[in-house]
C-alpha cells in the first residue's frame, strides 16, 4: 500500500510538473531561441519519462480495448490514439521540439 501511494505520489508530481514548466521551458534570455538548453533539459527529465509512461499505459489500455474495436472496425483509430501518438511524442521529435 505504501509503495502505491509513492508512486502515485510520483507521478502526479510529474503530471503537475510537466504541465506546469513548458512555459518557463520555451523563455530564455533573448526570446529568439526555441530549442535552448532548459528546454532539452526539461524534455529529456520530465517530458520523455512521462511520454514513456504514457506509451505503456496506452499498450495496456490497446489490448483490452481490441474487445470493442475490432467489431466496431476501429482498430486503427485506437491504436494510433492510444500507442502511436504517445510513442512518436516520446521517440521521434527531437529533443525539445514542440508538437
Amino acid at each position: 500500500m505504501h509503495s502505491l501511494k509513492a508512486l502515485i505520489t510520483s507521478l502526479s508530481l510529474a503530471v503537475f510538473l510537466a504541465v506546469s514548466l513548458p512555459g518557463a521551458a520555451l523563455a530564455n534570455e533573448t526570446g529568439t531561441e526555441s530549442g535552448d538548453d532548459v528546454s532539452i533539459l526539461l524534455d529529456l527529465v520530465i517530458l520523455r519519462p512521462v511520454g514513456l509512461v504514457a506509451t505503456v499505459a496506452g499498450v495496456i489500455i490497446f489490448v483490452p480495448s481490441l474487445l470493442i474495436s475490432i467489431p466496431t472496425g476501429s482498430v486503427g483509430k485506437t491504436f494510433n490514439a492510444l500507442v502511436a501518438r504517445p510513442a512518436v511524442y516520446t521517440f521521434w521529435r527531437t529533443l525539445g521540439e514542440e508538437l
